[in-house]
Order: structure tokens, then C-alpha cells, then sequence
């Protein structure tokens, strides 16, 4: 049997028997896989640490392709303690692998896992978690299908646009807008940005708050209302702001 060292993520764990899990881990090569932890319920057992959400390291399996793999040993690469530690981003980390989750199922697209990595890293290096994750919801809506036309008025696609549209699904200008809000050209400029970003590449980030509020109700809105997604873990985040 092969055994592969992959770098990968687990996104959701299923307990299987007595004493074993099931791991669904993002990985760079081999995509969504889904692995069994023989032993890893059970308090000695080495597997344990390393087979729970949230443990982003190199998994050392024995792979069967289209199959249920075997965990061997794993390394972590980061035990994401900044996270683990912080309730707020402990709540944008989750819905973060809840999203990456059923948007991979849509789309098996390799950025996806860079994406979803480079966000888990920023917020543990301590960026805001509310707008690592807006770029992150705005890059994923293309892959779901129902990605924002940012390049100009979605409809005659002229550079001076006033508003956008969660039904039109863009920018409108002012010709075009109907009963969409006006925003501020902060906010529309910085949307752009949102969705062009390498998020690799972020060393700071000076946002307004009333700026980044505005993007992520935007977003909320357009995520019930186009993507058929309803993520618990979207409403824990909504609790913590609200308390």
C-alpha cells in the first residue's frame, strides 16, 4: 500500500466506532480526502492531538484514491494557538472551514486551499478576522457560481459606478442604480480590493470600521440570499458580535 506525506487541513471529523474518527482534511495535492484515525478517542493514543479541527500540518498516510485513507503519524506546522486561544477567532476560523468545505464540493478548484490557508494564517498572526474573512467570502463566490461583477456597472459597464447590487450582482452606476443604497467610493474601491488581493501578500490593514461594517453586511446579505449556504457556524460568529 503507498503512503503518501500530503500538507493539508482538517476541516470536519466524524467519530467512527468506539475509539476511531473519520477526517475530511483539505489537502495541496490530493484535494478533499477523507482518512480514518484508528485509535485517536482514546486518551494515550498518538494520533489524538493531531486528529481534531483545526490541526494544519503534513499527514503521513497510506492512500487509497476515491477511498477511505488510513492515518499514519502527522507534523504540525502550526498549532494556531493565537486562534485556539481567542473566542472571536476561534468563531471566524470555524465558519472559515465550514465555508471552505461545501465551497470545494461546489468547485475542486486548487486555489481554493491557498486561499483557505493563507486567511487561517493571517488571522493567526492576529489581522482582523471580520475582514481576512470578507476577502475570503468574496474571492469564494466564484467558485459557488454567483460571483460580483467588479470591473465597472455590471450593466453597461462604465468605471464611475455609485452602488452595488445584490441583484444584479455588481456594481451599478448611477443610470443603472434603482433602489439600491448609494455607498461611499470607500467602500466601492475597497471591495475591488477585497477580490484582487493576494492575501499572501498583506502586511497592513487600515480600514474604517464603518468601511469594513458596510462590506461585511453586504456580504451576509448576499450569502442568504445567493448561495443556498446556512453554516451554523456563520450564526456562533453573529452571536459573539451581538453579546
Amino acid at each position: 500500500m503507498k503512503i503518501e506525506s500530503v500538507e493539508g487541513f482538517v476541516l470536519s471529523t466524524i467519530n467512527y466506532g468506539e475509539s476511531s474518527k473519520i477526517l475530511h482534511i483539505l489537502t495541496k495535492k490530493l484535494g478533499l480526502i477523507s482518512v480514518i484515525s484508528k485509535g485517536s478517542l482514546k486518551e494515550k493514543s498518538k494520533l489524538r492531538t493531531v486528529s481534531s479541527v483545526l490541526t494544519y500540518g503534513v499527514f503521513h498516510i497510506y492512500y487509497k484514491k476515491d477511498k477511505l485513507s488510513t492515518l499514519i503519524s502527522a507534523d504540525v506546522k502550526n498549532y494556531l494557538l493565537n486562534i485556539k486561544s481567542d473566542i472571536e477567532k476561534l468563531g471566524y476560523a470555524t465558519y472559515l472551514t465550514d465555508l471552505t468545505k461545501n465551497v470545494y464540493k461546489s468547485s475542486e478548484s486548487d486555489s481554493i486551499y491557498d486561499i483557505f490557508i493563507s486567511s487561517i494564517l493571517k488571522i493567526e498572526e492576529g489581522f482582523n478576522p471580520i475582514i481576512i474573512t470578507n476577502i475570503v467570502e468574496i474571492k469564494y463566490l466564484s467558485f459557488l457560481g454567483v460571483g460580483l461583477y467588479l470591473d465597472g456597472c455590471v450593466v453597461c459597464n462604465i468605471p464611475n459606478v455609485v452602488s452595488i447590487s445584490h441583484e444584479k450582482g455588481g456594481y451599478v452606476c448611477f443610470r443603472h442604480r434603482t433602489n439600491e443604497p448609494l455607498y461611499d467610493e470607500a467602500v466601492l474601491k475597497m471591495l475591488k480590493a477585497y477580490y484582487y488581493v493576494d492575501i499572501n501578500k498583506i502586511t497592513k490593514l487600515d480600514i474604517k470600521p464603518n468601511v469594513v461594517e458596510k462590506i461585511n453586511s453586504f456580504l451576509d446579505i448576499y450569502y442568504k440570499e445567493y448561495t443556498g449556504l446556512f453554516l451554523k457556524s456563520k450564526n456562533f460568529i453573529n452571536n459573539i458580535k451581538s453579546s
